[in-house]
């Protein structure tokens, strides 16, 4: 019978739930946010996070005597590993970021929070698309910025300073296949390999790798969110048509957006967004249209609409 995986989401100390579960070379299951409040569980071996240490060492330059401001939860396996890496480098977790030398932060606590940092700390940021304009101001208040893009299921796939920049994680291989990032690395979890992808869309420029997204997905602060079940939440109350999707967002990574063509709707939908879903998923942006733009087909045309509502804030 196989053995039990450790479960660190059900310790009292994560962090120690891991280190010993390496010593005892039992696996992890790892609980990951899924859309709409569900979650799935990840199995992977302690290893695939162990041999990542030296690489993820260069790029955060947590090491001994550092001191890492983690301000998010340990069930995000981003902190979780962070977290276990600071502990077995030496490194601090320090609860006041003025103390820090170090953060792991998501692009949202950066923008919010960035300021509380003393110039010269290191960041690494993770957890949604790190954008351009935001990282140039975080390095213009003096942080030492570095980002990376991957996923529970396969840890890290790229990093760089930021979402533009990315180039493959040390030790990893990408293809991009029909326009979905696939990888080889030795960091996948249990049951995936020798390639493996969790269908994110992408493109290689050279060596830089650029991140397109889920399709019908949009990440912001962190979670992901099916743009289908948004939409089909509020196309349930609207008297007219109803679109939404995921407009590109400097602190957030993204958020949704949503584009109705009923006047009478306009105060519906948003009752319908705020009492019914999470508020990850409730639209930022709104905007009436007298049609929704379809394709030559007749489907609606999303990129269309993104167009439209981009354009309009």
């Amino acid at each position: 019978m196989a053995e039990e995986p450790v479960r660190p989401a059900q310790a009292a100390d994560p962090v120690a739930a891991v280190i010993a579960a390496h010593a005892a070379s039992t696996p992890l299951a790892l609980t990951t946010s899924g859309t709409s409040g569900t979650a799935r569980t990840v199995v992977r071996t302690t290893a695939s996070w162990w041999d990542s240490f030296d690489a993820y060492a260069d790029l955060s330059g947590v090491g001994p005597g550092a001191r890492l401001w983690l301000p998010g939860p340990l069930r995000s396996t981003m902190n979780l590993f962070a977290a276990v890496h600071a502990r077995v480098a030496g490194a601090t977790v320090v609860e006041d970021p003025a103390a820090a030398t170090h953060a792991c932060l998501t692009p949202t606590a950066l923008d919010r929070r960035g300021g509380e940092l003393a110039r010269g700390t290191r960041v690494v940021v993770a957890g949604a698309a790190l954008a351009p304009g935001l990282y140039e101001r975080a390095v213009a208040a003096g942080l030492a910025v570095r980002s990376y893009y991957g996923a529970a299921e396969l840890s890290f796939v790229g990093c760089g300073p930021h979402a533009e920049d990315l180039r493959a994680f040390p030790g990893v291989t990408v293809e991009i296949r029909d326009g979905v990032i696939w990888v080889a690395s030795p960091y996948l979890s249990l049951g995936l390999g020798p390639w493996a992808t969790v269908g994110d869309l992408g493109r290689l420029d050279g060596e830089r790798l650029i991140v397109l997204g889920r399709p019908g997905t949009v990440t912001t602060a962190g979670a992901t969110v099916a743009l289908a079940e948004v939409e089909a939440a509020l196309r349930r109350a609207a008297r007219g048509q109803v679109a939404v999707v995921g407009l590109p967002h400097p602190g957030l990574g993204e958020v949704v957006a949503a584009a109705f063509t009923a006047p009478e709707d306009a105060e519906t939908l948003r009752r319908v967004a705020r009492d019914q879903l999470p508020a990850t998923h409730r639209p930022r942006i709104w905007r009436r249209l007298d049609a929704l733009p379809t394709t030559a087909g007749g489907k609606v045309d999303d990129a269309a609409v993104r167009a439209l509502l981009d354009g309009s804030r």
